[in-house]
């Protein structure tokens, strides 16, 4: 493996500046997924505006449509240096899409990408949905690899890099869909990096986590129906499909699964546990919250199953009581128990509701160690004196859960420096979303160094 402290990957002449006009650029294109429909918009014209900035520097990437003409992406194969490059190659993915946003909420308009001070952290940052999830990577990727089209620089192994859609919405016309019909695009990798990894945990000043993603839960997205006796509103019905419903809802919604402890949690809590120098228990949720800070609300997720109800819908009038309801849930497995889940969620529902599978996808493990995670941590080493890289589960989804179909080994790693103060969890999918600027050049630092060591 190549030192990522050789002076040689010191030189990014154009790519930090690069990387945040590019994030800017990709923000004001509206990608917003609105759900299960084939159509959507923005993701063709982001596409080709990534085709368009990487064709700039002399690479030919590939575009692709997947379920529907605006379902767009592009795939581009960076040869590597040595003999076995193409047997071992590195994929490096991120989605186009975002998830939707109201203006009215935000301080800054959430497709503008303006660049603002953060009061709370006194810092510049990127504003905008998709700031954290997960256009800030993509923007990392092509300022990497627009820097080496310039420079001529090239990887050890075969990296290939995917921008994808439909990501928010379970991959069907994405990551699964590619998986399915274009399996030449992953021949020879063996490796997959995306998002939500990386970021850092600061502990004091001189030792801050950067937290790597080596497992994430898996996926079930439910929709509940209930039925009961249509009637008169104003009459006395025992049978009503509104009420099963919100009951079987309520308990869903209430429950308090129990904490399950998985090798990556062990890995984690061990990590925390040494850096803060006290005997942490995994079991102690409270006490977990407490010293995890803003990052409690990130990893207090990967310590149970959960399951959140999310839509309602029933009825066509007032006077009207109808004769079905339906609800969505957002059920969240660990790897391993799902069937535990499931259980779970039927006991709850009782006789009254059923439940239907609109997302099922696995959940994923693997272990912290081998070349890829030594290059992931020498990397950030090299641009934090300070940083020590720890395994840790992801609450939600990325489309790695695709690619580990086909056996390939998936972590996350989208490097950011934070803020200590900074509500990381709280920007995914929230108000207000945003990234520093000066993490985004941390970024790609980071990502070259790893990318070129690895």
């Amino acid at each position: 493996m190549a030192d990522p402290r050789d002076p040689a990957l010191d030189s990014l002449p154009t790519a930090e500046d690069d990387v945040v006009s590019l994030l800017r650029d990709l923000i004001r294109i509206d990608t917003t997924n609105a759900g299960e429909r084939p159509e959507t918009v923005g993701e063709l014209e982001a596409a080709e505006y990534a085709e368009a900035a990487l064709r700039e520097v002399g690479f030919d990437p590939q575009p692709f449509h997947t379920t529907s003409a605006s379902r767009a992406g592009i795939v581009l194969r960076i040869p590597g240096t040595e003999p076995d490059a193409a047997r071992r190659a590195l994929l490096l993915h991120g989605h186009l899409d975002v998830v939707a946003a109201d203006a009215r909420d935000w301080s800054h308009p959430p497709f503008a990408g303006e660049i603002a001070l953060d009061p709370a952290s006194g810092l510049d940052m990127v504003w905008g949905r998709g700031a954290v999830d997960m256009k800030d990577m993509v923007a990392m990727i092509m300022a990497v690899a627009r820097h080496w089209g310039r420079s001529g620089t090239r990887p050890r192994r075969d990296v290939v890099i995917l921008l994808l859609p439909d990501e928010e919405a379970g991959g069907l016309h994405g990551s699964h869909w590619l998986v399915d019909n274009r399996p030449e695009i992953f021949e020879g990798v063996t490796e997959a990096v995306g998002e939500v990894g990386g970021f850092s945990m600061t502990i004091r000043d001189d030792l801050r986590l950067y937290l790597v993603q080596t497992a994430e839960k898996g996926m079930g997205w439910l929709r509940l129906r209930a039925a009961g006796r249509v009637g008169h509103g104003s009459m006395l019905n025992d049978d009503n499909a509104v009420t099963h419903l919100c009951r079987a809802v309520t308990r869903l919604g209430e429950h308090q699964f129990p904490v399950r402890v998985t090798d990556t949690t062990k890995a984690f809590v061990a990590e925390l546990s040494d850096a803060l120098g006290v005997d942490l228990d995994p079991y102690d949720t409270e006490e977990l919250a407490r010293v995890l800070g803003p990052l409690a609300r990130i990893i207090g997720a990967t310590l149970s199953n959960t399951v959140n109800p999310t839509m309602l819908d029933a009825g066509f009038k007032v006077n009207v009581i109808p004769g079905e309801a339906t609800a969505h849930v957002d059920a969240r497995f660990l790897p391993g128990f799902e069937d535990e889940m499931l259980a779970t969620i039927d006991e709850l529902l009782g006789d009254q509701v059923i439940r239907e599978f609109v997302v099922r996808d696995v959940a994923l493990e693997t272990t912290f160690d081998g070349p890829s995670i030594d290059a992931m941590a020498a990397a950030l080493r090299a641009e934090d004196p300070y940083a020590r890289a720890v395994p840790y589960t992801l609450s939600g989804g990325t489309d790695g859960k695709a690619f580990s179909l086909l056996g390939i080994r998936c972590y996350g790693f989208a490097p950011l420096q934070l803020p200590p103060t900074l509500d990381f969890g709280a920007l995914f999918h929230g108000v207000d979303e945003r990234v520093p600027v000066d993490g985004l050049k941390f970024g790609v630092r980071v990502l070259d160094r790893f990318l070129r060591s690895a």
